[in-house]
């Protein structure tokens, strides 16, 4: 499928929703609604509220409605959240309505702001909610701010990738790093260091010895892989490449590009000693593997899987010997959506207030995993028995020193897509990587050279 079938241009969203050349001039520049104060130019007329169900006992108060790509247990504790601040005020009711996953949120939204009918507030990962700040769909947040509610709050690693041309259209939420995960029960039971593996080679060569354990008939296998770009960004930092540079130009398929995806070639198919897995996480619950490269968010999920089985590890993303570790930061922020209304611009305003409170994002990185993203909920005395109980959680905090902006080519949807699919015949079919990421890299630099005008617009602060 073509990079515009995943991920429509700024210019198409604005044709789309009726804005015409004069809009995609003013988003170009990236200013929507420079405003110093809270919100009256961010009005859009004719964009109305998609349709909601008001919880009984609330009518009356402003209902501003969240698309949450969250499922599961993550939505829960999000559910919590939103009724806790249903509860401490008597104005606003905040709706949270699951949509799946990030990319069922972009195709959702992308509907919704073609038929002028959207949610107050979408969370969008990484850097993919530029497209729609592009498309000048989402509100700048700046005015809000001030001595109790600011940037100052929120782990600083995550700050940048929510401006955009010196205004602020996303605050963190829920933010990440990519883990390694490993079965330190079978570790240990074979004798290995129960801190786990810290490079590749590290792996490779605890892989026979995991391979003595017999599972359902089979070796251990010591990784299950995921053909995910967000993995794939941390292995070719850690093989001493990139997928781009600051200065656009694709460089995936250069020397440490092709090391990176022929180690674990070798490692799957001549080795044996992983294969590319439907679901790598649930495998490694069932203990058919011994690894797999997971999300912090899945360490609450992850753990009590696991607990009466066996002891979960965690450590950093592993890096090829004598090479720098470094992880691209993950997970999302929240956004607010240009509508009609300024009250429930506001009433969102006050949602991301009561969501950066130091309790509330303990609770919402106990809950799930995802990073206490708000500096002081490390200091909340949850967290800090938390750390004590299962010091997995400080790895995934520590790990943050190696954390920063992904490459320009893990910006789009689309773009990551393309690569995880070259990811997948590597690791399923047994190809060649370096013809396979020759062949991907015109196809990245493409699109690159399409968004490139809309990325240097940003001016984005994140790599200085």
């Amino acid at each position: 499928m073509s990079r515009r079938a995943f991920a429509p241009s700024r210019r198409s969203l604005l044709t789309a929703m009726g804005l015409g050349a004069g809009a995609a001039g003013l988003a170009a520049c990236g200013a929507p609604n420079a405003t110093g104060d809270s919100a009256e130019s961010n009005i859009r007329e004719g964009v109305t509220q998609a349709d909601l169900t008001i919880p009984e006992g609330y009518d009356g108060r402003t209902p501003i409605l969240f698309w949450a790509p969250f499922t599961g247990g993550t939505f829960e504790v999000l559910a919590q959240l939103f009724t806790e601040f249903n509860e401490s005020q008597d104005e606003i009711v905040a709706i949270a309505e699951s949509v799946g996953s990030y990319a069922d949120l972009n195709q959702q939204f992308t509907a919704a702001l073609q038929a002028q009918t959207v949610p107050d507030i979408v969370c969008f990962p990484e850097m993919q909610w530029l497209q729609f700040y592009q498309s000048d769909a989402l509100a700048p947040l700046d005015g809000y701010f001030d001595d109790e509610w600011n940037l100052d709050v929120y782990i600083q690693n995550y700050v940048a990738e929510g401006v955009a041309a010196g205004q602020t259209f996303t605050v963190p939420f829920a933010r990440s790093t990519p883990l390694f995960y490993y079965n330190k029960s079978r570790y240990i039971e074979v004798g290995l260091p129960e801190e786990g593996p810290t490079t590749w080679q590290d792996l490779a060569e605890f892989a026979p010895e995991l391979a003595t354990i017999q599972v359902d008939g089979r070796p251990l296998s010591a990784m299950a892989f995921s053909p995910d770009a967000w993995h794939g960004q941390a292995d070719i930092w850690g093989f001493g490449g990139a997928n781009s540079t600051e200065d656009f130009q694709v460089t995936i398929a250069e020397g440490a590009g092709a090391e990176w995806l022929e180690f674990q070639r070798k490692f799957i198919h001549d080795d044996g000693y992983g294969y590319l897995a439907q679901s790598a996480g649930t495998d490694f619950q069932s203990g058919v593997t011994a690894g797999w490269r997971g999300s912090t968010a899945s360490l609450t999920g992850q753990t009590a899987a696991a607990e009466g089985n066996f002891e979960v590890g965690v450590a950093y993303m592993l890096s090829s010997e004598g090479q720098e570790k470094q992880v691209p930061t993950g997970g999302s922020g929240l956004q607010m959506v240009r509508t009609e209304s300024q009250d429930r611009q506001d009433a969102c305003a006050e949602l991301f207030r009561f969501l950066a409170g130091p309790e509330q994002s303990a609770t919402w990185h106990i809950g799930t995993g995802y990073v206490p993203i708000v500096q002081a909920a490390a200091e909340t005395q949850q967290v800090k028995d938390l750390v004590a109980e299962n010091p997995n959680y400080l790895v995934a905090l520590n790990q943050l020193e190696n954390a920063r902006t992904a490459d320009y080519t893990n910006w789009d949807q689309a773009s990551v897509t393309e690569i995880g699919a070259a990811m997948g015949r590597v690791y399923g079919d047994n190809e060649d990587p370096q013809a396979v990421l020759d062949q991907l890299a015109p196809e990245l630099q493409e699109a690159l050279d399409d968004n490139r005008e809309d990325y240097e617009a940003v001016d984005f602060q994140g790599w200085n």
